[in-house]
């Protein structure tokens, strides 16, 4: 969308907003940016001073409040105990909030626009795993104190792997036949490795991870960085909220190891690096390997198969749900996002032995 189309679009909702901030939408300029499925984001500059605003997918997020919430209570807890920590805050309004509701246009809130920096889509190079993986480390480790008990869950179960087998179980007993049989390779694959899922039952009924503060969407999109490729800080906090270590190692894995994306339908594209892996283990450890556990560190592989298994069969659980959640580009297009993960899995489990060798090498490497 082109910068007058975007103004044209938004110039009632531009009005009632800004006025939320003490900027005149006559003397700024404002277009839109990013990729993001969730959220609507724009950039803006007035009087020579860069934002972000972004409107938050109440859809999505029932409770946006919930949210504001987690990252008030995260942002009070570094200026408090951390203030020389570079962090991204929402910049408050005319009234004193770091969110605002407007009439008929949802959920709104404005950050300071980071000069110099630049977000990547996909890794490209080791360096960028292992840059990424330090800052949710270093991110992780700094909260490792703070008080659980004012978060609030901004979706719950989300990575409840016992929820979205049930899910997925159900959604087979009531698919189109159709659906069945095209998808049946598939069903068959995810039903026989359900003993990651049984792994995922016994972590939870022994207590076997701690209870920390997670981001739940470690993708490398969600990290700015320097024109030279170096970490400045974690953004895009909206599903911050206590949780499993393995959820934030484990979409690092899925998503840093393969040169490609989901959405890649030739299976032989598929691969799993792992210089990239290890890269990950390097820049997460470097952080973090004091405040895990050695129980905790046994689990960094088995975190890759748990977050690639569950977004497989979420994806599958979509698609013979007829596309209702994360809808489709094309008819089949939570398939092959789903053979895609399978073929990932599938890469993981074959190297599984050597990725816990690598690990046992990095934790005696950054022992030494």
């Amino acid at each position: 969308m082109d910068k007058f189309s975007c103004v044209t679009q938004y110039k009632i909702m531009l009005e009632k907003v800004l006025v939320n901030y003490g900027i005149d939408k006559f003397q700024c300029d404002i277009s839109t940016i990013g990729n993001g499925l969730i959220n609507n984001t724009w950039l803006l500059i007035s009087k020579n001073q860069t934002y972000i605003l972004q409107r938050v997918n109440n859809d999505v997020f029932i409770h946006p409040e919930d949210i504001d919430n987690n990252i008030l209570l995260v942002t009070n807890y570094f200026k408090k105990n951390y203030p020389d920590y570079f962090f991204v805050s929402p910049i408050k309004a005319l009234n004193g909030k770091t969110m605002i509701f407007v009439e008929k246009e949802g959920y709104f809130r404005m950050f300071p626009y980071v000069k110099n920096s630049k977000t990547i889509l996909a890794t490209q190079s080791p360096k960028q795993s292992y840059e990424a993986a330090k800052a949710f480390g270093k991110f992780t480790k700094l909260l490792s104190n703070i008080s659980l008990k004012e978060f609030k869950i901004v979706i719950p179960d989300f990575h409840n792997l016992s929820l979205r087998f049930q899910q997925f179980k159900m959604a087979i007993k009531n698919a189109s036949s159709t659906r069945i049989d095209q998808a049946q390779t598939s069903i068959d694959y995810l039903l026989r490795q359900e003993i990651i899922v049984n792994e995922y039952e016994h972590i939870v009924q022994n207590n076997l991870l701690k209870y920390r503060i997670t981001h739940y969407d470690t993708k490398i999109s969600n990290v700015l960085f320097t024109q030279n490729d170096e970490n400045l800080c974690v953004i895009d906090l909206d599903t911050i909220m206590p949780g499993y270590f393995i959820s934030d190692v484990g979409d690092m894995i899925r998503t840093y190891v393969c040169p490609v994306t989901e959405e890649e339908p030739n299976i032989e594209k598929i691969i799993f690096r792992e210089d990239y892996f290890e890269e990950i283990l390097h820049g997460y450890l470097e952080q973090m390997k004091n405040d895990l556990t050695d129980t905790e560190i046994g689990y960094i592989v088995y975190s890759g198969k748990f977050m690639i298994y569950m977004q497989a069969i979420r994806f599958l659980t979509d698609y013979l749900n007829n596309d209702i959640y994360y809808g489709a580009k094309y008819e089949q297009n939570n398939l092959v996002r789903t053979n895609n993960q399978i073929a990932l899995l599938k890469k993981l489990i074959e190297k599984e032995s050597q990725l816990n060798q690598i690990v046992i090498n990095v934790c005696k490497k950054l022992n030494s």
